[in-house]
Parts: C-alpha cells; structure tokens; sequence
C-alpha cells in the first residue's frame, strides 16, 4: 500500500495509476509475462509515470517507489531479449550490476558503518596502549615488534608456505562473507556486528604500525591484498544489509515474498564477491610476502591496480549497465 503525504493533485495521480503499478509489480517478480513485447510497452508507461512524477512531485516517496519497480523490470527486459547469451556471461556482466544499482545504497550503508568502526578502532588504539593486545591479540603484536625491529613489519605474511597460506586465509575470507550475509537474517544486526569486529580491527591494525614508525611499509604491504578483500568484505555487508531490510521493511509484498526475494539477489551479491575474495587470497599467499623488497612504484602499482577494478566493478559499471539497458528499452 502507499503511505503518502501529497498534494491533492498528486492523489488523482496516484490513484489512477496504482493498480496498474500493483499489478505491474506482482507480474514483474511472478515472471508472469510470456510476451516480452508485453513486457516492453509496459515498461515504458512505467517510465513515463516516472518522468511525470519527477517532473510535477520531485519530493515525493513515489519516485523511489518507482525507481525500485523500474529497476526490477529492467532484470526482466534483459531477460527475454537476451539471444544465445551464456548464463555464466550474463550473470556477471549484467545481472549483478543491474542488482548492484538498484540496491546501491545499501552498499553505502555499509562502507558508512565500516568507516565509522575503523575510525573508533583507530582512536581507541590511540587513547588506549592495551586496546591493540585486545583486539590483535599479544602474539600477533609480540611477532610484529620484532619483525618491525628486524626491519620487515611485514614478515608475518611469510610464516607459513605459498599455498598453505593462499587456501588458509581464502577459506577464511570465505567464511567471514558468508557469515557477514547470512546474520543479515537478524534484522541486519549480525552484518552490522560483523562490520563492526573487522572495522575496529582494521583500524587498531593500522594505527599499531603509525605508532611504531611504520605504517607506509605496512600500507604498500599489506594493502596489495587488502584492497579487494576489504573491499569484498564491505560488498558481502551490503548484501547482509539487503537481507536485513527484506524482513523488517518489506513494503507491499509480504514479509515472506519480501525475504525470498532479498535473500535471492543478496546471494547472487554474495556470489560476486568470490573472484575477488580468491584474487585476494592469491595475492596474499604469493605476493604480499615480497613487498619489502619490491619498489614503490610497483607495490603501490598492484594496489592501485586491484582497487580499481573492484571499485569499478561494483560502484561504477552498474550505473553504466542500467543507462545502456534504459536506452535500450527506450527504443523498444
């Protein structure tokens, strides 16, 4: 139902549009429409509904309400006009992003409430000389300090074999996704904890190597990998997030039709993350452990390099996809 505070103009508009944007709705996530077509010529009334309400209600709760249906129609589209396109190709390439868009601001939830906890790691680390033992625990500290007074602040990465290191800490980030999703379930509350004990870690991690004189060697190190895997930790919130928000605000649908279809497009978030979670590991266990005797130019290069890709991927390419798929259906 809408809960709207609106003109009297805007309520004829409403209300003679609202049981063709409810039934458009439903067909849309029933997959009821055999004719894409069909499909199409609603979908375009859809956005001309859209660009009227922009136009004469800016302020208005129906743009989002629109923005939302329009967004899920676009998936559809895509769908039934796609010819001899590999599922593996197109799930990659334009499901994903198409997903992404329409849920971006959950992938701003997140990075707000990472920030916010590396920042409150950071200055408890600062105010605090125990709260690094705390969270790092004394061994992890004991074995930096000495491998920072032997000259490589990094040496930690090298404790173990390439490999063994490579799967290790792979299952590890695996693990910590999966769990960042699936506590979505607790109204979000499970993701946020899980952003919270990896921001407050980060934070208190990087601030023990500024305390001890050498956070730019520990940046260039450690950052090679860490730029995709904190960047995936982030993406696997959001989709903790989605999840979260499908149970406690499901708007029109029902609670239950609201959780599937926030549990299905948060694994297919989930799902994304994977090639970037292993790209990590890798870079991890083989390169990470060279960044002391690499150059500048080269660590500072790889990291450069990872962030991009990941921040394209996920912050930038779905804004492409979703302008390409709606002049698309513009000429339709």
């Amino acid at each position: 139902m809408f809960y709207f505070s609106v003109s009297m103009r805007e309520v004829a508009f409403i209300k003679q549009n609202k049981e063709k944007w409810l039934n458009f709705e439903k067909t849309i996530y029933n997959n009821q429409f055999k004719n894409p077509d069909t499909l199409s010529s609603l979908y375009i009334q859809l956005m001309n509904d859209l660009a009227y309400a922009q136009t004469y209600y800016p302020k208005s709760k129906t743009i989002s309400y629109l923005n939302q249906l329009a967004s899920a129609a676009f998936q559809r589209i895509y769908r039934t006009k796609r010819e001899k396109t590999n599922r593996f190709i197109s799930f990659w390439k334009t499901e994903v992003p198409l997903i992404m868009y329409q849920f971006r601001r959950y992938v701003l939830y997140a990075f707000l409430i990472f920030g916010t906890f590396v920042t409150i790691g950071a200055v408890s680390a600062a105010y605090d000389d125990s709260f690094v033992r705390l969270i790092l625990g004394d061994n992890y500290v004991n074995t930096t300090l000495e491998n920072i007074e032997k000259g490589d602040p990094v040496a930690i990465y090298k404790s173990s074999g390439n490999f063994g290191m490579f799967i290790g800490i792979t299952l590890n980030n695996l693990y910590v996704g999966i769990k960042s999703f699936l506590f979505g379930v607790f109204g979000g509350l499970g993701t946020g904890y899980v952003l919270m004990v990896n921001g407050i870690m980060l934070g208190s991690f990087q601030y023990f190597f500024h305390e001890q004189g050498v956070l730019w060697e520990s940046v260039r190190g450690i950052w090679i990998h860490g730029s995709m895997e904190i960047f995936a930790i982030v993406i696997e919130g959001a989709a903790g997030l989605l999840l979260g928000a499908s149970i406690l605000f499901p708007k029109t649908y029902s609670r239950m039709a609201s959780f599937k279809m926030g549990l299905k497009n948060g694994i297919k978030i989930l799902i994304s993350t994977f090639p970037f979670t292993l790209a990590a590991g890798f870079l991890e266990g083989f390169v990470t452990r060279y960044s002391n005797i690499m150059s500048n130019w080269l660590s500072v290069g790889i990291i450069l390099i990872t962030l991009s890709i990941i921040s394209y991927y996920y912050l930038i390419y779905p804004h492409i996809v979703h302008k390409k798929l709606k002049a698309h259906v513009s000429t339709l």
